[in-house]
């Protein structure tokens, strides 16, 4: 038993030392497992240098500088709106109910073609109107010819002659009254069966639709049943503050953004300032002319619109979120080479809420650190 004993205590003696052996092999070999997994960048006076595979790195987002030309002013609040010029907003010129819709929205129309049909009581009084006109005329056309070759022959009185050619003129206004009317409602149709069709006046796509089959609809309607439009053509519409009122001018051409495309800009321009000044808000309405070949933007879409002054004069745009701050001065990381990031004292000169311009202390293409910076500045610090 005694014997047993001491094999147990020998076993566990040597279960220990090769244990203590094997720990110590791997500190050997994984030494930087005893301080920190992240390796520690090398340092200068305003510059960090990294590792290509430092993990820092993963959490930087960097960008080139944007030339952008010079504003005047912060970018303005503005909305997208439809080119009146390429819009129509359909309404029914008669009374009736809906019987069939031809269109849908976003579906293509082509000038003339039938967006529904009506069944309208009115549309068939001005058809029966307008037939019973054109024959009233020919009759009355044929009896004034007949009068006048009975008064060549004094077959009747000149008193009835005249009063035959004053009913063929009454009956020739008459039917171009009611000609004009039919002509108004785009149809010269001998049918008198009500069923009146609104044809499309314009090309264009159908943008909104608020009517369906079995609707009621009347001529005086505060909505339109249908608005076409042609979306190559844009409105953008800036209620312009009346203090810069002197930066914006007809003919100046103007840069568009939108949230839902933050990194383009599209390109407008001026075409109207507005006569007179809001007396509640002390603002202009300013619309510019905007063109959309690719149909991204869309009606109604708030838009940020920047005056564009001189088109000569560039300066490099970033993004606020590059900036950071010490004292009273700004600064931003301009990556140098791949890991070399140089922190860099900046002076700007105009900053809105999204994007400031640099005056000086950046050109343009270099590359910031938009994102990450303030990291970079606690590391450059040597701040944990």
């Amino acid at each position: 038993m005694i014997k047993m004993e001491k094999k147990l205590v020998v076993s566990a003696i040597i279960l220990l030392l090769v244990a203590a052996g094997g720990y110590w092999g791997w500190q050997r070999s994984h030494p930087a497992n005893n301080a920190s997994d992240k390796p520690a960048p090398r340092k200068s006076s305003d510059t960090l240098h990294f590792d290509l595979n430092a993990p820092q790195l993963t959490f930087l987002q960097i960008k080139p500088a944007e030339a952008f030309p010079e504003p005047l002013v912060e970018a303005l609040n503005a909305r997208i709106a439809y080119d009146d010029n390429h819009t129509a907003r359909i309404f029914s010129p008669l009374a009736g109910r809906v019987v069939k819709i031809a269109v849908e929205a976003g579906q293509h129309v082509k000038a003339g073609d039938v967006l529904l049909q009506l069944d309208s009581p009115d549309y068939a009084a001005a058809a029966s109107d307008y037939a019973k006109a054109e024959a009233d005329l020919k009759y009355k056309k044929q009896a004034y010819e007949r009068a006048k070759q009975l008064f060549d022959t004094q077959g009747i009185a000149r008193r009835d002659l005249e009063s035959a050619e004053a009913d063929w003129h009454q009956a020739e206004a008459e039917a171009l009254r009611t000609k004009a009317r039919m002509n108004y409602l785009e149809s010269i149709a001998k049918t008198t069966d009500g069923q009146f069709k609104l044809r499309a006046p314009i090309a264009g796509i159908i943008s909104e639709r608020q009517v369906n089959a079995g609707s009621e609809v009347r001529p005086d309607a505060a909505n339109p049943l249908f608005v076409i439009t042609d979306p190559q053509h844009l409105w953008v519409l800036i209620d312009l503050p009346e203090r810069q009122l002197d930066k914006v001018k007809v003919g100046q051409p103007v840069f568009v953004e939108v949230d839902a495309y933050p990194d383009e800009i599209f390109y407008g321009r001026v075409t109207v300032v507005g006569a007179t000044l809001d007396p509640l808000t002390r603002r202009v309405q300013v619309r510019c002319y905007l063109s959309n070949p690719e149909h991204k933007l869309k009606p109604e879409m708030y838009a940020r619109v920047t005056p564009d002054v001189d088109n000569e004069a560039h300066l490099p745009r970033i993004p606020n979120s590059a900036l950071f701050t010490q004292g009273v001065s700004s600064y931003v990381f301009v990556e140098l080479s791949p890991g070399v990031l140089q922190r860099r004292k900046v002076e700007l000169t105009l900053q809105d809420h999204e994007y400031s311009f640099v005056k000086q202390g950046l050109s343009t293409g270099e590359r910031v650190v938009t994102s990450g910076a303030l990291l970079l500045n606690s590391e450059l610090s040597g701040e944990n």
